[in-house]
């Protein structure tokens, strides 16, 4: 039973061989938890969300996450965002502060953060599940063999800004190349720890001024 539809565009620069192996592995513990009635989330047909919206050669930009909103119906796919109906959560609230201060940037009304990845922002969480009510409860699943491919690959590729906000995004650090890259950190948007050094790093407008030395496009961060 095949129930992941991995999209075709990250195969290639995956390598074939290595998604066929990796997907044949979660999808059996997945179909494990759906047997047992475990809600998971989100849906199993967003769990790639963030790699269909950008395709591998064109991502400019990677803000790495931890793992999706465990509250029903708030993890749509996309690190940080919530669907339009959903309460913006307390981290992505920090977030819009946070761009307020840096960009004079109003306040979003809603959490989605799609208009952002239609921008070639690749919103990926290290771990892509989560079962409701339980916090990290994927994070021995096996998730991180892929996303730290993803993530080691692309730093190959170079010309990238990697976004690493807090502890768990900066162990990343060492699957990529900074001498290819731009790596801007800072502490997690969390409550827990905004306070530290989130607020006031001005990532967003530094995003900006890195984009256009590169000769690219700013990003429009004000959502849709």
């Amino acid at each position: 039973m095949n129930i992941l539809n991995f999209p075709d565009t990250w195969l290639e620069p995956l390598g074939k061989g290595f998604c066929k192996d990796f997907l044949n592995e979660i999808e059996s513990k997945l179909l494990k938890l759906k047997t047992e009635d475990i809600a998971i989330f989100p849906p199993i047909p967003s769990i790639f969300r963030a790699l269909e919206l950008v395709h591998f050669n064109e991502v400019k930009i990677l803000i790495l996450g931890q793992d999706p909103y465990h509250g029903f119906g708030q993890a749509n796919g996309l690190s940080f965002s919530v669907n339009k109906e959903i309460m913006i959560p307390p981290s992505l609230n920090n977030i819009f502060l946070e761009l307020e201060n840096d960009l004079n940037i109003p306040i979003s009304q809603h959490g989605d953060l799609t208009s952002w990845a239609h921008q070639k922002i690749l919103l990926l969480n290290s771990v892509l599940t989560v079962e409701q009510g339980k916090p990290n409860s994927h994070e021995k699943l096996g998730w991180n063999k892929l996303t730290n491919k993803i993530i080691s690959q692309l730093s190959q590729r170079g010309n990238m800004i990697f976004v690493l906000w807090g502890n768990i995004a900066q162990k990343k650090l060492y699957l990529i190349d900074d001498k290819e890259n731009k790596i801007l950190f800072a502490p997690h948007p969390s409550p827990l720890s905004a306070y530290r050094g989130f607020f006031g790093c001005k990532h967003f407008s530094e995003i900006n001024k890195i984009l256009i030395e590169n000769g690219s496009s700013e990003i429009n961060w004000k959502l849709d």
